[in-house]
């Protein structure tokens, strides 16, 4: 019995390694044969579609395609949108900006229609090369200081073609741009910056040059940061200008800025303020304090002389006064109105005690009522009211009461920082509500 199970063993062995051999080779043929079934399949659509350099060769190569030549007679419409990637710097010295941007064009043109071809792709990618043989509307920024292209690593130019003959074309560029800067309400302040665009070489009946029909053809990708400002908002205009070659459609850009008080503030009315407080602790010192309260003026007025020289060093030089120029002038001129008020204190109290110092000398000098002759002292106390001596005879006739030193003192400590805030803050907050209504409106219009 074992004998016959060990001799069948061999047989068993050899018979599964048969099957087994086969269902390897079954298997293989099934997958080659599926996978000839779909490299045909793959094959054939490769076949049935055409490749994106196929399709460039085809359409710019044997087919009389001209770049310099406008591919539509009836003109050509070119759409424009343009997003901001940053905004690095204001200059308020030579009145310019600095910015990142990328700008898409969009066209139809004709002889770049492809869609008979039966394209690969929906759309096709492409770089700059391909660019520089196909026509493009030339546009530029007319009034820009610098505009360039980047160059790292590469020209950062991207160009995509649809099947309809549809081109759009995104530059990223760095530009300069010009500011119309108004400082005469600095530093509550708006600025305005703007930017024109259009075609250099085609007046609008060749080309037409509209923004894009996005709720903002213009936005920025990114909230802008910048140290001095905050972008307060974004305008656009379609404008055609006359030239001597005739009407050129002009895409206007109005950036405005609002600046950021906070430093300011910090640097240069925090101290202000704190020195014309100095200058008015003066009229709390009292009328015969007059070395201190003089002390006190000039070291005051010295001060803010220094500080509007600093502040001064580092604006730009403008034939108006700004803000922050009457703000100096005016802090200046509180000063020295202090110092007027101690002048016209110690003239005052100087008087005041000359006349009774006379009045002791007179008292002292004449006989008592026993003493006279006559019976008769004249006794100059009961020609004024009390509390008033003759001194202040000239300035006030007593009806409401005499301005003496310390009432004086009194009133201008109340006088003077009343008038102080309420003139120059009241006048420039409202001044600059005013312009930010008339540069929106003025843009708008």
């Amino acid at each position: 019995m074992i004998f016959t199970l060990l001799s069948t063993l061999p047989v068993l062995i050899i018979t599964s390694e048969l099957d087994y051999s086969e269902l390897v080779h079954s298997a293989e043929l099934v997958s080659s044969s599926s996978s000839h079934f779909h490299h045909k399949s793959f094959n054939s659509r490769k076949r049935n579609c055409t490749r994106d350099t196929d399709i460039i060769d085809r359409l710019l190569n044997g087919t009389g395609y001209n770049k310099f030549r406008i591919p539509q007679e009836e003109g050509m419409t070119v759409v424009v949108e343009i997003w901001i990637q940053a905004i690095t710097s204001i200059d308020e010295l030579t009145n310019d900006f600095d910015m990142d941007i990328y700008i898409t064009e969009t066209w139809l043109d004709p002889a770049l229609n492809f869609q008979h071809m039966s394209p690969c792709k929906g759309n096709l990618s492409l770089n700059h090369q391909v660019l520089d043989r196909l026509w493009t509307p030339n546009s530029c920024f007319i009034n820009s200081k610098v505009a360039q292209i980047h160059n790292s690593p590469f020209r950062s130019v991207f160009l995509m073609l649809f099947p309809n003959g549809t081109v759009m074309v995104n530059y990223r560029v760095r530009v300069k741009g010009p500011c119309s800067l108004d400082l005469s309400n600095f530093p509550l302040d708006l600025q305005k910056c703007s930017l024109i665009y259009e075609s250099f070489n085609y007046n609008r009946q060749e080309v037409e040059m509209k923004w894009s029909d996005a709720e903002f053809p213009v936005f920025n990708l990114s909230k802008i940061v910048l140290p001095d400002f905050d972008l307060f908002a974004i305008q656009t205009a379609r404008k055609q200008e006359p030239y001597p070659a005739g009407m050129w459609d002009e895409l206007h850009v109005t950036i405005i800025f609002e600046r950021r008080f906070i430093w300011y503030f910090m640097q240069a009315y925090l101290p202000t303020y704190l020195t014309i407080f100095i200058s008015w602790v003066s009229f709390a010192l009292g009328s015969r304090a007059i070395p201190a309260r003089t002390m006190l003026g000039v070291n005051s007025l010295l001060a803010i002389v220094f500080q509007f020289g600093n502040i001064m060093r580092n604006l730009p030089r403008v034939s108006y006064i700004k803000g922050i120029d009457v703000w100096m002038l005016v802090s200046m001129t509180f000063i020295f109105c202090s110092l007027l008020e101690l002048a016209i204190v110690g003239f005052m109290v100087r008087d005041e005690t000359v006349a009774k110092k006379k009045q002791q000398k007179k008292i002292s000098g004449n006989p008592s009522r026993e003493e006279s002759p006559h019976g008769i002292i004249s006794e100059r106390r009961f020609m004024f009211p009390p509390g008033c001596s003759d001194s202040t005879k000239s300035l006030n006739s007593c009806g409401t009461g005499c301005w003496t030193p310390e009432r004086i003192d009194s009133i201008s400590s109340v006088m003077f920082p009343l008038t102080f805030f309420i003139i120059y803050w009241f006048y420039y907050i409202h001044r600059k509500e005013i312009i930010r209504e008339n540069m929106i409106n003025r843009v708008d219009g």
